[in-house]
Order: structure tokens, then C-alpha cells, then sequence
């Protein structure tokens, strides 16, 4: 081979050496972006929307689905429980959406937000079609299990009239009443609220209810324990017993319609024990968030005592409150 074809020969390699050098640093993959930081916005928040009349409660649950994903719950102002469908934390900003369940909106509920200092600000969109502006407050931690020491009991029912109660609207005037010693609603009705509000408390509560009907007791005006004609059938946390939407109750304890009936509560903190007619049916379970229907969402503050009143006739004649010391 002369001197000249020799170069030439070894200038073509260099050159196809080059090129493969570069094909393959052009084949090198990018190392992969750090995942997202969700750390600010996981957790449970208190949430208040400022409706056209008047502010009302909800709450939403945020938690990783894996490390570049989350997931969420949601209760609105009305209903139960309900699986956020879409969820993101952007650029700063938390949206997510929610399936209607009660609601008369047209789509799926969309909420946008965030964090100003501590809290979440944000808006959603009305069923007319309004901007609506609401605000976030980290629920309360649930904390260990906590022994309490518990005061006088308390008839919260006099047993006479509805001293010490009120409506929680005026639309249904009357459809509350005492007769013979008996608390009664009388459909179509609305929610009493006790005057009286409590933190940690046990309550003892004797009603009765027609076929079909359904009420509930709404601890704090917050956690509705469910009060429903569920007797034989299948357990739910929707049915009797049940916290609703979050609480599935342990044993079928219902009684017939008709019948007299009891309730023992024990709740400290966000911990319930829950007996049916004197079968325990919740033991130490946590209530995870409000549940639909709820007064407010301050879950850290004492509340009220609220009898569902708008979805049946229901009969109460004792509600003793035994608050804690």
C-alpha cells in the first residue's frame, strides 16, 4: 500500500470512528428529572366555600397514588365520600376534580388553589356558573389514642318543648314537635342543632323510625352516624350504623322500624366508639374527615349536636350528653 492510499485509508476511520463517537453520545439517554415535590399539599384540608348563600363546608384528601402521581377524596356539601377522578400539584397551583353526586352542576365539580402561607385560596365553579372563592385549613392531626375523665351526664331533651334547640333554617317552621314526651319530626322537615356544643363526649340517644325512613346524628354538627330502616341487610357505610360514607359498621345491630332503639357514642377526638342497641359495631375508629350535610368544617372546635330532620319522620325521647372534664 503506498504512502497516499494508507492516509486515505486511515482518514475514512478516523472519520467513521467520529461519527460513531457522536451516534452515540447522541444515544446516551438524559438523566431521568427529579420527581415532583407534592410534600405541600398531601394530607387532609378543611375546606369552606363561599356559596351565593352563605358559606358551606367541604374537604378533600390529598395522598400520593406512587411517587409521580396523586390521588384524592372528596366530600362536598352534600353526599358521601366520592374518589377525586383528576388531580394535579402544578407549578404551584392544586386542581382537581370531583364526580357530581347531589350537586345540579352539569359536569364534574373543579376546584384550583394555592397556598398562601399556611392555608389553600382558591375558587370552583357554581351550578349557575358563578365563581365561587374557597379556603383550606389543614384538618387536625388525629394524634394517639387518649384517656379521658368525663363529667355529669346531661339531658339535652327536656322532655317538654324544644328548649335548648334550634332549626337550622327557618323554611320548615313547626315541623319539629313534643308530644307525649317524644321528639318528633314531621316531613318535610329540617335539621335541629343543640344550643349546647361539646368537644370529647359520650351521648346516649333512644329513637324510633317508620319503614323506610332515614335521619342521622351528626356529632360536633360534623360526623353524621347514620339512622336508617337497614335491619337484615348487607353492611355498608352508608347504612345503619355507619359514619357515613367513611365508618362501616362491624355487625348488623338494627332493630325493626318501630321499635325503640338506642345509640352509646364515645368520641374523643376524631376516635368513635359506636354501640347499637348495645352491640358494639365501631370500637376506637377514626373519622377520617366531615361528612356531608356538616354544619362547618372546624373540625379542631367543640360543636353542636345535630338531628337530621329532612329525610323522614324520626322520633327521639332521651339524648343525654356526658361531656368530658
Amino acid at each position: 500500500m503506498t504512502r497516499l492510499a494508507f492516509r486515505s485509508t486511515f482518514l475514512v476511520a478516523m472519520a467513521v470512528l467520529s461519527i460513531s463517537v457522536m451516534l452515540g453520545a447522541r444515544q446516551t439517554p438524559a438523566p431521568a428529572p427529579p420527581p415532583p415535590n407534592f410534600d405541600p399539599v398531601l394530607g387532609r384540608w378543611d375546606l369552606t366555600v363561599q356559596g351565593a348563600s352563605g358559606p358551606y363546608p367541604s374537604w378533600v384528601q390529598v395522598q400520593l397514588r406512587k411517587e409521580t402521581e396523586l390521588q384524592g377524596r372528596f366530600v362536598g356539601q352534600f353526599g358521601s365520600v366520592r374518589n377525586v377522578t383528576k388531580i394535579s400539584y402544578t407549578d404551584g397551583t392544586l386542581a382537581f376534580e370531583v364526580p357530581i353526586q347531589y350537586e345540579t352542576n352539569k359536569s364534574d365539580l373543579r376546584f384550583e388553589g394555592k397556598l398562601v402561607g399556611e392555608a389553600l385560596e382558591g375558587t370552583t365553579v357554581a351550578a349557575n356558573g358563578t365563581t365561587l372563592k374557597w379556603t383550606g385549613l389543614r384538618a387536625p392531626a388525629f394524634g394517639p389514642d387518649k384517656q379521658v375523665t368525663w363529667g355529669a351526664p346531661v339531658e339535652l331533651f327536656n322532655g317538654r318543648d324544644l328548649e335548648g334547640w334550634k332549626p337550622r333554617s327557618s323554611a320548615k317552621p313547626g315541623c319539629w314537635s313534643v308530644v307525649d314526651g317524644t321528639l318528633i319530626a314531621t316531613p318535610p322537615c329540617v335539621d335541629l342543632i343543640s344550643d349546647r356544643t361539646f368537644g370529647d363526649a359520650k351521648l346516649h340517644v333512644e329513637f324510633m323510625y317508620p319503614a323506610k325512613a332515614n335521619s342521622g346524628l351528626y356529632l360536633r354538627g360534623r360526623y353524621e352516624v347514620q339512622i336508617q330502616d337497614d335491619a337484615g341487610r348487607g353492611l355498608d357505610a352508608l347504612r345503619m350504623g355507619g359514619v357515613y360514607g367513611f365508618i362501616r359498621p362491624y355487625a348488623d345491630a338494627a332493630g325493626r322500624a318501630g321499635d325503640w332503639q338506642t345509640y352509646d357514642i364515645t368520641l374523643r377526638g376524631q376516635r368513635v366508639a359506636i354501640a347499637l342497641n348495645g352491640k358494639t359495631i365501631a370500637d376506637n375508629e377514626v373519622i377520617t374527615g366531615i361528612t356531608g350535610g356538616a354544619l362547618d368544617s372546624a373540625e379542631g372546635a367543640p360543636g353542636p349536636l345535630m338531628l337530621q330532620g329532612d329525610h323522614g319522620k324520626v322520633s327521639f325521647r332521651k339524648v343525654t350528653l356526658t361531656p368530658a372534664n
